[in-house]
């Protein structure tokens, strides 16, 4: 499971890095909260992001919300640690 924090509206779209205050990733995407289409946005950034179709990502709580919960399906908690590294480093 995979604890986001959601900008819509942004300028950029993107994972912005982690919010270290609130424990969760940032991700900024350019549509706006309406008729889910944030969340869509979500969804195809973070598959865009960590190379994996979107198919295997859903958002399981937060749909309303810029916090949300996704599932990522058939990858090993290793796997997504390594992959989400590039985002966790330190600037």
């Amino acid at each position: 499971m995979l604890e986001i924090e959601v900008q819509p509206g942004a300028k950029r779209q993107g994972v912005i890095g982690i919010n270290h205050w609130r424990g969760r990733l940032s991700v900024a995407v350019r549509a706006e909260a309406q008729k889910g289409k944030a969340n869509n946005a979500v969804l195809h950034v973070l598959s865009t992001a960590l190379k994996i179709p979107k198919s295997q990502l859903k958002i399981v709580d937060g749909t309303s919300s810029r916090k949300k919960k996704v599932r990522i399906e058939n990858i090993s908690s290793l796997e997504l640690n390594h992959l989400l590294h590039p985002f966790l480093e330190e600037e």
